[in-house]
Order: structure tokens, then sequence, then C-alpha cells
């Protein structure tokens, strides 16, 4: 497949923090109906390779394209088209679930009306919770919360940072069958997770999930200089 056929491009990438290399030449490709799986050990880099992905954080080297052309070239094309989530769900306390999604979509420019936001929110296992404020809900619900706002986002691709974590067993199941239908739809997913993933679409059948694995850039042994021979 030619490059300007690919949907979500990433050459290259490298990235240090401070003096000590994180990785360097990342490289793989996302297209519609595809996923994912960000794999490495902690402390690898996962999060910073997440952030540069997305134009938070800048990258020592590599680029990352959008539908042909870098990200840089029209940045507001490119965030119009995505969807992250990371370790900061970018919730407000005081805000109820319910008007935490209403918020979100009004900065986003979207519409979103209080019944579809309802349904996202019961499809997250929140029925019941709607209106409760965020600060008395546990952690768990507050994730819930935060992954309902895909279920009302129309960007096609989805970076998601340690999705699954603080959820329970029926909420992963619920989160695992979110994500496999925006791929079944043509919807692209990155995402991070520390425990092996699998998709299915409605019938059963399971999605083709890719797996990239992060590699830490290792340290060169330094060479001993010759040691002089006495005579």
């Amino acid at each position: 497949m030619d490059a300007c056929d690919t949907m979500f491009d990433v050459k290259n990438l490298a990235c240090s923090r401070g003096n000590k290399p994180l990785f360097e030449g990342v490289s793989f490709s996302l297209n519609a109906g595809q996923a994912l799986h960000l794999e490495g050990d902690n402390g690898v880099g996962k999060t910073s390779l997440l952030r540069i992905l997305c134009g938070l954080s800048p990258a020592d080297a590599g680029e990352v394209r959008w539908q042909g052309q870098a990200v840089q070239a029209d940045p507001s094309a490119f965030r119009s088209a995505l969807f992250y989530l990371g370790h900061n769900l970018s919730l407000k306390e005081e805000l109820s679930a319910l008007e935490n999604l209403q918020a979100d979509a009004a900065v986003a420019g979207r519409t979103l009306t209080p019944e579809q936001a309802l349904v996202a929110l019961a499809r997250m296992g929140l029925r019941g919770r709607e209106h409760l404020p965020l600060r008395v809900m546990s952690q768990g619900q507050k994730r819930r919360t935060a992954l309902a706002r895909l279920l009302a986002s129309q960007a096609p691709l989805w970076v998601l940072d340690e999705p699954f974590v603080a959820l329970d067993a029926k909420a992963v199941d619920g989160l695992r069958m979110v994500l496999a239908s925006h791929v079944a739809q043509g919807g692209m997913v990155l995402f991070t997770s520390h425990q092996p993933i699998t998709l299915q679409r409605a019938d059963g059948s399971a999605l083709d999930v890719q797996s990239y694995r992060l590699q830490s850039v290792q340290p060169q042994t330094p060479q001993r200089a010759p040691q002089k021979v006495q005579t």
C-alpha cells in the first residue's frame, strides 16, 4: 500500500527524557477498520509515544502523518479526527456524568442530545448514576464516564492509554464490544494494555488486532581504552 493511501502513518519516531533516550525508529500504520495494541514494559515510553502521536508533545525525530500529510500541516483537521483518552480523564468533578458528556461535546463543536448522552452512559453501565457529581463516584465509574464519550464521538481515530484500567470484568467486556464495533464500522483504534485483548464482531467472529511492541533504546557498553603494557 502506498503511503498516500495510509490513513495514519508513523515513521521513525524517536523520543528522549532528559538526556536518556526512550525509544527510536518507531514506525507503523493504521487504516480504516484496523486496531493496534501497543505493548511494552513499564517505563519504556508508551504514554510519551501516544502524546507525540496526538500532537501533545514533540518528537526528537520522525514524523506522524494523517491522510498523507504531516499532522502539523493542518492540526485542526487532525484534532477533529482524533479522540484521545490518557491517564488524565479530563472530567470536571463538580459536574454530573451527563453534564460532563454534554460539556465535552460542546467544546468539540458536536451535537449531543441528552437522550444520546443517557444512552451512552447506560451502555457503559452507569444507568441510575447519570446525574451524580463525579466527586462522589468511584474511580471505575469515573473511567466509565470518560469512556462513554467514545460512544458520542464522531472521530475515526481513537487513541486510548490503558482504557481497561480500573474496570470490572463486565465493563471490560462492554468496552471490548464498543471498540470492536468502531473498528467494524471502519474506525481505527490504537490502545495500550498490560493484558491481552481480543475484539469480536457482533456475529462472534474475531477482529484482527495488530500488535506493536515498543522497545527501549539499549545503552551502549562503553569500550575500555587499551591499557599500556609496562615493559
